[in-house]
């Protein structure tokens, strides 16, 4: 049973109580342990706009995290998300080896710039203006 990467996003309902996102996200968090992930990373960005309006609701509390898992995890994983009420959207990416180089580049925060931008480039897009 080989573990993949993945990184996944997910939206919770906006109406919940300030201590019930703690419960969510410690729902989804042993969802993913349980059968037999690795949690890397959780960061919960909060509480933010939509585009549009989804469920006349027209903002949801995301979190976005990175983890390990079988793939056999991800179906229950997915499965349950359905199926459960407080979670509004989800979306889980399986890293390939070109994704997984960039996250390690990540971590060690040695991304390399793709555009350098100097200084007589910043002074001839002002003189532009």
């Amino acid at each position: 049973m080989k573990n993949h990467y993945y990184e996944f996003t997910y939206i919770l309902n906006p109406v919940l109580e300030e201590d019930k996102y703690k419960e969510a996200v410690d729902k989804v968090n042993n969802l993913i342990t349980s059968n037999g992930g690795e949690i890397d990373e959780v960061d919960e960005w909060g509480l933010r706009p939509f585009a549009y309006d989804i469920d006349k609701k027209s903002n949801g509390y995301y979190v976005n995290m990175f983890f390990t898992a079988p793939a056999e995890a991800i179906a229950k994983l997915d499965r349950n998300l359905r199926i459960d009420d407080d979670v509004m959207r989800h979306l889980i990416l399986k890293y390939d080896a070109k994704m997984l180089r960039y996250r390690e580049l990540q971590k060690k925060n040695e991304v390399p710039s793709v555009f350098n931008i100097t200084e007589e480039d910043e002074e001839e897009a002002n003189s532009d203006d």
